[in-house]
């Protein structure tokens, strides 16, 4: 909707592989093409530019080959691959042909999320101390998630916020790694972890914290709740995001929160929600020539340190970065079971 809606798309064309999903999906945009073959988006040398946001994850890494080979700027959905390896060629690939590349990690465009990298960037909280982030989305997409692939809670929830206080705390890097994982809901369903606690050293010091989970109760209609606490010298930033302030009880439904999913979600005329002001955000950057923020080696550290999490919590013990080959290997590895 937000591209079909935007004064910088001259023409939209949209594929999907589900024949009753793209007949919905062309009623609400009023598209050019509407097609079951992405490869045809490609092949038409009027579109500049695509956004490929596909499951499984597995689909990631050729459809985003095959868009940069085609000459096209890509707007990826996390994650950027599900290998380091996969995630070095997409990089090299855009870079050597002069495209735009840019990653789906919507919670940047958050003004909670701004104000905290304003605030370390201003020098208002001083010198960073520790990093406290806990995010618990419903059990809802843990069930979409799982049905369709084996990632762990650290790579499909605690990624938006690893990657967050990475960009937050920048120019530091992350060092190491400890995790744990805690497996008893989803565990006899799905085979993948309900819960995941991360501790990130960074390499001055500053320690960082992320829980992130999904086996909340069903909530409206995938309700997010997320609390953040960073912590300096000279000051500290405590921000509610649990999408609690709106409250809205009847009699059919109950009580529900609604504007509360992660995305956002429209409301007639306008979008709640980072989803928007992301999509928005890689026109410009196409129809401008200006710089994306997400850029693809940032989601490429986010990947690795979730990586890194997964393989911790399996061995039961902290794990240094950069990940060396075999360890990428049983990170991988870990990734899928967890």
């Amino acid at each position: 909707m937000t591209a079909a809606n935007s004064p910088l798309v001259r023409n939209l064309h949209i594929a999907e592989i589900d024949p009753e999903r793209l007949r919905e999906v062309a009623a609400q945009t009023d598209p050019v093409t509407a097609t079951s073959d992405y490869q045809e988006i490609l092949t038409n040398p009027d579109v500049e530019a695509v956004m490929i946001s596909a499951t499984p994850e597995t689909t990631h890494h050729p459809m985003t080959k095959a868009a940069l080979q085609a000459g096209k700027h890509v707007l990826l959905e996390k994650p950027i691959a599900l290998t380091l390896d996969e995630a070095d060629e997409l990089i090299e690939l855009a870079g050597r042909k002069g495209l735009k590349f840019t990653i789906g990690y919507s919670q940047r465009f958050n003004a909670k999320q701004a104000l905290v990298k304003r605030s370390l960037g201003d020098g208002t909280l001083g010198e960073p101390v520790s990093v406290l982030i806990s995010r618990h989305v419903t059990r809802n997409l843990a069930d979409k998630i799982g049905g369709r692939t084996k990632l762990s809670p650290a790579a499909m929830e605690a990624t938006h916020d690893i990657d967050f206080a990475l960009w937050a705390l920048e120019p530091r890097l992350p060092i190491r790694v400890y995790a744990q994982a805690v497996e008893k809901v989803q565990k006899p369903k799905y085979d993948v972890a309900d819960f995941m606690s991360i501790v990130i050293t960074m390499d001055d010091g500053v320690v960082v914290t992320i829980g992130a989970g999904w086996i909340l109760p069903p909530g409206y209609p995938n309700f997010s709740s997320t609390w953040m606490e960073f912590v300096g010298s000279d000051g500290a930033l405590l921000m509610d995001d649990s999408h609690k302030d709106i409250v809205m009880s009847t009699m059919s439904d109950g009580v529900v929160f609604p504007l509360s999913t992660m995305p956002g979600e429209f409301v007639d005329h306008v979008y709640a929600g980072p989803m928007e002001r992301e999509t928005v955000h890689f026109l410009e950057a196409v129809a401008l020539d200006r710089p994306v923020m997400v850029t693809p080696a940032q989601a490429r550290l986010a990947m690795e340190v979730y990586m890194a999490a997964d393989l911790s919590a399996e061995r039961n013990q902290a794990v240094d970065l950069p990940l060396d080959g075999e360890a990428a290997q049983l990170a991988l590895a870990a990734s899928v079971r967890l």
